[in-house]
């Protein structure tokens, strides 16, 4: 259930900053028009039932659609608390103007020709920040078709039919104005209510986590679902999720699966997309993340009806009357990766008094065919220790049973240790027209309900997320293990070669092979001798210049080099290479192979620090098996990153390869993630590959790129 907190003075100073935006006292339509052609005049016609004061504002009209009209917004004799402009885009600041002059507190741009057109647009927008900045008012846009909030009778918005979505508790906050409304009509066409739909536009002034915070502490505001497109400040948004996901559950869909950020060069950044990304900043803040609108929709419905308590590994239960769907809802579960468990000896003995034989009663339970024991069954399952919500699916079969009726009888057997009924996500089937009935009743009762297996599932799979999200967020972070602390204040200013950023990881505790850095061929070929001394192995050898950051692409690394003859061959490449200075070589024990992973650490333009892990060696760039996170990570987040990687059952040994030291790796991801924020001069930092070996994890290969 929805747990509202208390506003503090900063929230409260931010909601009446944008109550005149989305709950005003008066509206003026600048720009509003009398021909039913014009954008101005289905502004003032979906406003028709405004309860406060609406003035449309046109010099050359007297009355629209049944209001006085107005030359200007100066001429208005009362005070305004939004304006919708209408107007286009070369208008706009000058109409903003005087808005601000008349004392305008929230204002609303439509029209698009703004930042997303090019650089006499965006000299526009910027025209309009200043304007913001010199009187602040709140601005919604522009590029938006405008907000709708049926709770209160407002739907400011040019798109038709919104005056038929129905009030209810789902608030939407989408990038495009158009998939604003494309969400509310599919919630409608569900049965299921908006609190409020925004359209962000450009958002050059309100945006995800101004909304986010008005809501925080809105009662009518059970959910919010967000759309994506793309962020000026991930962090911004990210702290808001944080702020409000224990208390409000926050649904986020992001878009743009194919692209990639500019600064993909190099093998962390290459692996680190912003659609990728954005989704693990999100997941990581405590958001449910889905893969489209449908499932966003669904995902909130089933959210806004219940929320589990917060548990790690919460076990469902799935309760059919038909086999087929129920094997389907099983198999998208467990394929999520979500439990669903077997049932107790003493809750299959109960089932068995209450089902005919030859019956499944495992988990997931099948009762053959829906009667009017199946409330009882409900609650038999839903008493399960292992269980903490159910999934039920039944055909609708009219005659044969009352779904309301069972879901009433399960409730009648609360769970013996909370006292409350175990959730349930209702699946059913049949004809629509028969179907509306049921499920509005079932609204009543609070019940999500779908009408295919696997849209239930999904949101099914929604609220388990949801519980796991907030179980991991609620626990404790002072139990970091210590991480050892890199005595440098700075980097630079000159750029780290591999043997620098090498020893930069040596200080902070992360083991490096055996390595000499040479600046003569004398000098390597005495390291040949005590490098195989000291560890009886053939040794690499690699050439040491900042400037190439990827040695392996240029032939600038040997490997089984065991003779001074093969070291001077290798050499003798080697300064063919660096033809602008003297060459210099690494040369390093080469250690057994084993599995290899990649660390790394991106400055993203968006979020900042962000850590990456994932299967290394050039697996890395052909798979792109990576795990995500922001920094800070707590032990938490390390862990999850492990278990996230496709890969993940390789870390445990595979076919007689020892097993990674999950602590270990744990430590080293948090190292790097304290290493990225105590030195905000390190652009990007990758550890690839990452070894295992019988003896622990080394670094076999460093980068540090450092701001020029």
């Amino acid at each position: 259930m929805t747990r509202d907190i208390s506003p503090d003075t900063d929230q409260r100073q931010q909601r009446q900053s944008l109550d005149a935006l989305f709950a005003p006292r008066s509206i003026a339509v600048v720009g509003a028009s009398a021909s039913p052609s014009k954008l101005g005049f289905s502004m003032v016609h979906s406003l028709a039932s405004f309860a406060g004061a609406l003035y449309p504002i046109n010099p050359r009209e007297r009355s629209i659609d049944g209001h006085t009209a107005y030359p200007r917004v100066g001429d208005v004799p009362a005070k305004i608390d939004l304006a919708i402009l209408t107007v286009s885009a070369a208008a706009t600041p000058g109409a903003l103007e005087e808005c601000a002059a008349a004392g305008v507190s929230a204002a609303i741009i439509c029209s698009g020709g703004f930042g997303e057109t090019g650089d006499q647009g965006q000299s526009l927008q910027d025209r309009v920040q200043g304007l913001l900045r010199a009187t602040g008012i709140r601005l919604l846009g522009p590029n938006t078709s405008g907000y709708i909030n049926p709770n209160q009778g407002i739907w400011a918005s040019f798109v038709p039919g919104v005056s038929d979505l129905r009030p209810g508790s789902i608030a939407i906050v989408a990038q495009s104005g158009g998939v604003n409304h494309a969400l509310a009509f599919l919630a409608h066409n569900d049965g299921e209510g908006i609190r409020l739909g925004v359209g962000l536009g450009n958002a050059i002034d309100v945006d995800f986590a101004d909304i986010l915070n008005y809501l925080a502490t809105d009662e009518q505001t059970r959910v919010i679902a967000l759309h994506i497109e793309g962020l000026a400040d991930g962090r911004v948004l990210t702290e808001a999720i944080e702020r409000i996901s224990p208390h409000k559950p926050v649904v986020a869909l992001k878009v743009g699966k194919a692209d990639v950020n500019d600064f993909a060069h190099s093998h962390t950044g290459a692996l680190t997309g912003n659609w990728a990304l954005t989704r693990a900043a999100l997941r990581q803040a405590g958001a449910v993340v889905v893969e489209d609108t449908i499932e966003l929709i669904d995902a909130a419905r089933a959210l806004a009806s219940t929320r589990l308590f917060p548990t790690a590994n919460p076990g469902i239960g799935v309760v059919t009357s038909q086999a087929g769907p129920g094997l389907l809802i099983t198999d998208l579960l467990r394929s999520s990766g979500f439990t669903v468990p077997e049932l107790s000896t003493a809750t299959r003995e109960q089932l068995s008094i209450l089902l005919p034989p030859l019956t499944l009663q495992a988990n997931p339970v099948d009762t053959g065919r829906p009667d009017e024991s199946l409330g009882k069954v409900l609650a038999t399952v839903g008493a399960d220790p292992a269980i903490a919500a159910i999934i039920a699916y039944a055909l609708h079969e009219p005659g044969t049973l009352n779904p309301i009726e069972a879901i009433k009888a399960a409730r009648q057997h609360p769970d013996a240790v909370s006292g409350a009924s175990t959730p349930i996500i209702f699946t059913t089937g049949g004809p629509q027209a028969e179907l509306l009935p049921i499920l509005h009743n079932l609204k009543a009762l609070n019940i999500a309900t779908y009408t295919s297996p696997e849209r239930g599932a999904r949101a099914m799979c929604a609220l388990v997320a949801d519980a796991r999200n907030q179980a991991r967020r609620s626990v404790p972070t002072d139990k970091t293990p210590d991480i050892p602390q890199s005595s440098r204040k700075t980097l630079g200013p000159e750029p780290l070669d591999e043997n620098a950023a090498k020893a930069l990881l040596a200080e902070v505790g992360i083991r490096t092979p055996l390595r000499r850095a040479c600046s003569t061929r004398q000098e390597a070929l005495v390291a040949l001798a005590e490098v195989q001394q000291a560890t009886g192995r053939s040794v690499v050898v690699k050439v040491l210049d900042a400037s190439i950051t990827h040695k392996s692409d240029v032939g600038g690394v040997f490997l089984d080099i065991n003779t001074p003859a093969a070291l001077e061959q290798a050499m003798d490449t080697i300064d063919r290479l660096v033809v602008e200075h003297r060459p210099h070589y690494l040369v390093e024990e080469m250690l057994p192979a084993g599995l290899e992973l990649i660390i790394g650490g991106t400055r993203d333009a968006t979020f900042g620090p962000t850590i990456l892990l994932g299967l290394g060696g050039i697996i890395a760039e052909a798979l792109g098996d990576v795990a995500l996170r922001l920094a800070p990570l707590t032990p938490a987040d390390a862990a999850e990153m492990l278990d996230e990687l496709a890969g993940h059952k390789l870390l445990a040994g595979f076919r007689g390869q020892p097993p990674v030291n999950r602590s270990a790796l744990i430590r080293m991801l948090l190292t790097i993630s304290q290493l990225m924020l105590k030195h905000p001069e390190i652009v990007e930092l990758d550890i690839n590959p990452l070894r295992n070996t019988s003896t622990g994890l080394y670094a076999l290969d460093a980068l540090i790129i450092l701001h020029s």
